[in-house]
């Protein structure tokens, strides 16, 4: 068969992005995570779908520190930009609110709504909308944190070059496009081979903030590649970039790691932050 992506056939490159697929327990685990969004939600100081543009899911939710003044972690979740919504995400602000850091939970249109292009703009505007009213109108400080995991991942690269953004720590992401373009997930996207290049952080300026790629050791080899190599290539370059890769952790576990208040990405994000 003829190989469409490195040394992948169709088949092969489409399992090789497929998360879901080797997930069993996916369910069980999503339940749990809307358990316990639901229960922040009921329990935090939160400011409820704030506009940051005028689209219907232009929207992002601010969860309060105890303390004015304190740094944000703004996070994007993932679903392959075409999946998934900001509320179930909300149990990861349980690590960054015991460390009385703010968190904005972000929520963008999805495809096939909106395209890769669309998507990336809204992130931006986004950012931008939190970096102008973080000490103005959230009673936060100047730091922010961008975040995001799988497709946030990607997110969190295009938006750590913003203005106004502190530091960044993409999780379990996608720095190049190009294998999603080729792969199943592009039928809701469809995009061009030039829009997966105009929208991929490798083929970008890389951003000039403190970053740390994080992944999974117990991921799909080639989202593990994919960290490494965006990593390598923003250490190359000279920015202030490292690698860490959680013990164990698959593409869902490792959200824990930053749920939990002394887990790895929790406690990377207060060294980011708070530096």
């Amino acid at each position: 068969m003829s190989k469409i992506y490195r040394d992948f056939t169709q088949a092969e490159l489409d399992a090789a992005y497929n998360n879901r697929a080797v997930a069993p327990r996916l369910t069980e685990i999503k339940a749990d995570w809307d358990r316990r969004s639901l229960t922040l939600y009921a329990s935090a100081r939160v400011t409820r779908d704030l506009a940051y543009g005028s689209g219907a899911r232009q929207r992002l939710d601010f969860f309060h520190a105890r303390t004015q003044g304190r740094p944000t972690l703004a996070f994007f979740h993932g679903g392959y930009w075409q999946w998934n919504e900001k509320e179930p995400q909300a149990f990861i602000a349980e690590g960054m609110l015991a460390h009385d850091i703010n968190v904005a939970l972000v929520e963008y249109t999805l495809a096939p709504q909106a395209s890769m292009r669309q998507i990336v703009a809204e992130i931006r505007a986004s950012v931008a909308w939190l970096a102008a009213r973080l000490r103005t109108e959230l009673g936060a400080g100047a730091g922010l944190v961008v975040s995001g995991h799988s497709a946030g991942g990607h997110l969190t690269a295009i938006a750590a070059g913003q203005p106004g953004v502190t530091a960044a720590l993409p999780i379990s992401g996608l720095f190049d496009l190009e294998p999603i373009r080729l792969s199943f997930l592009n039928q809701p996207l469809e995009m061009t081979k030039e829009e997966a290049s105009t929208n991929s952080p490798c083929h970008l300026p890389l951003p000039a903030v403190p970053t740390t790629v994080a992944v999974g050791a117990a991921e799909l080899p080639e989202l593990v590649r994919q960290s490494r190599e965006y990593a390598a290539q923003l250490v190359a370059a000279g920015r202030p970039a490292q690698i860490l890769i959680t013990s164990g952790d698959d593409h869902f576990s490792i959200l824990e790691q930053l749920a939990r208040p002394d887990g790895a990405l929790a406690q990377e994000v207060l060294r980011l932050a708070l530096p």
